[in-house]
């Protein structure tokens, strides 16, 4: 697999590449509608599928539904959970002439790749992803055969629709390079049916949660994007600071305080240590105040058009059900292929 530092080499070329020939490309991404989008979303991922949206590269957002059970027992909410990432893509700026929204589960042929892919892979390059490991720790459970084949099912994501561009952190490399490698190896062994999507290392800022830890839903620490400016307000009021009034960034010795000034830093377009110099010795109290006034603002326009598509539920549903349908014919397609790549297309001559 490549490593890190030869796939960030190949990021000024790819890049330029995509800048100057965005028709050239189709980018899958997504995520697991496990709870609210966040902060850290909207700065991590979000934000930058606009931008390559608008630069004229089509766009598949996926949101994962069957992947939630990858380490829960539970599916509750996740109807819910789709809507409301729906609202906040399309709030954010996700333009559905553009993007095709769809979830997992409403799309069988690209379920179906699951089974001739796995076929490419072995027991030992599984265990060995990242993700497989870590969520298998932090899920204290016995390894799923759904947890240990998730790379192989994202996989299915990004090449049922030949996506040959995916953004992902350096966390998530690993990702694509198995499908990169299930790619390859379907084309040798039949015939060239897919590309080897390229990743696209992201540049955004990492938004820290309000404990100091990355944001996360599971941990209980982000700002949902759904959140009125009071529940904000109460919420950062919460968060965990120290007894020392004068306020500065440092990250190992004052991990609470400092995960607030990154929060505004990022809200504002300044430095955390900029806004810490303007609260001086102002306090957890004048900081908490800074912080949320700083996301409030940067949430505003957001928020507003948010509430005005919660006005008419059904938008959401037919921008979904009509993702979930062209996802649905350009799956059928490429598993025709695989099945005429395999020898087993059964249909008459």
């Amino acid at each position: 697999m490549d490593s890190y530092d030869a796939t960030l080499a190949r990021m000024p070329r790819l890049r330029a590449d995509v800048n100057a020939s965005p028709g050239n490309y189709r980018m899958l991404t997504g995520e697991r509608p496990t709870g609210r989008l966040h902060l850290g979303h909207l700065f991590g991922s979000v934000l930058e599928r606009v931008s390559l949206q608008d630069k004229g590269i089509e766009t598949f957002i996926i949101l994962a539904d069957y992947q939630v059970i990858t380490d829960r027992d539970t599916s509750a909410n996740v109807k819910d959970n789709v809507r409301e990432a729906i609202l906040d893509y399309l709030a954010a700026g996700i333009d559905p002439a553009k993007t095709t929204i769809f979830t997992h589960s409403s799309v069988p042929a690209l379920n179906q790749l699951l089974l001739p892919f796995l076929s490419l892979v072995t027991d030992s390059e599984l265990r060995r992803n990242p993700t497989v490991k870590s969520e298998l720790e932090a899920s204290d459970r016995p390894l799923s055969g759904l947890l240990l084949t998730y790379p192989v099912h994202q996989a299915a994501d990004i090449l049922f629709c030949k996506g040959n561009l995916v953004p992902v952190g350096k966390d998530n490399l690993p990702h694509v390079e198995i499908t990169r490698t299930i790619a390859r190896r379907f084309n040798e062994r039949y015939e060239r049916v897919f590309p080897e999507p390229e990743a696209m290392l992201t540049t955004a800022p990492d938004v820290p949660g309000l404990d100091g830890r990355k944001m996360s839903k599971s941990y209980g620490n982000s700002i949902a994007l759904g959140m009125s400016e009071d529940e904000t307000s109460q919420l950062i009021r919460k968060a965990r600071t120290d007894s020392n009034r004068h306020i500065t960034f440092d990250l190992e010795q004052r991990p609470g305080v400092s995960a607030l000034l990154s929060t505004a830093a990022i809200c504002t377009g300044t430095t955390p240590e900029a806004v810490a110099e303007e609260i001086g010795d102002g306090g957890a109290g004048a900081l908490k105040s800074t912080v949320a006034e700083a996301v409030n603002e940067f949430l505003a326009d957001h928020r507003n058009r948010r509430r005005q598509l919660e006005t008419d539920e059904s938008y959401i549903d037919e921008i979904l059900a009509e993702g979930n349908a062209r996802a649905n014919v350009i799956a059928d397609a490429t598993l025709g292929e695989v099945r005429a790549a395999m020898g087993m297309d059964y249909r008459s001559a």
